[in-house]
């Protein structure tokens, strides 16, 4: 079973900035796969989320980020933890900045690891 990594946010976001986005998407296709990992469920593999993202020009990414809210919200109720409705917050943030949702993101899945 593959186990879900901590990330510092900070680096990541820096990274994200300083390869102008090359890291972006080698850390949306980890927190894809993280956080499939952690709910437990066989779900878009992070690849191909990044690949329908790229194709569709942004709008699957909507549809990712809703995804990954439910999907942790799920992963919180398993292990006994209040959970919120995600999914809406990180599509409304991801509409402003997707890095904004990364982070968030990330944050959840430091928590559950």
């Amino acid at each position: 079973m593959r186990t879900v990594q901590q990330r510092n946010i900070a680096l990541c976001i820096i990274l994200s900035l300083v390869t102008c986005g090359i890291y972006g998407l080698y850390w949306f296709v980890c927190l894809t796969d993280d956080t499939n990992t952690v709910a437990n469920e066989d779900g878009t593999s992070g690849g191909m989320a990044v690949l329908l993202t790229l194709i569709t020009c942004g709008i699957y990414g909507l549809y990712w980020a809703y995804k990954c809210g439910e999907k942790l919200d799920k992963a919180k109720m398993d292990r006994g933890m209040p959970a919120s409705n995600g999914g809406v917050l990180y599509l409304i943030l991801y509409l402003f900045g997707g890095v904004i949702t990364y982070a968030l993101i990330q944050n959840e899945l430091n928590k559950l690891a």
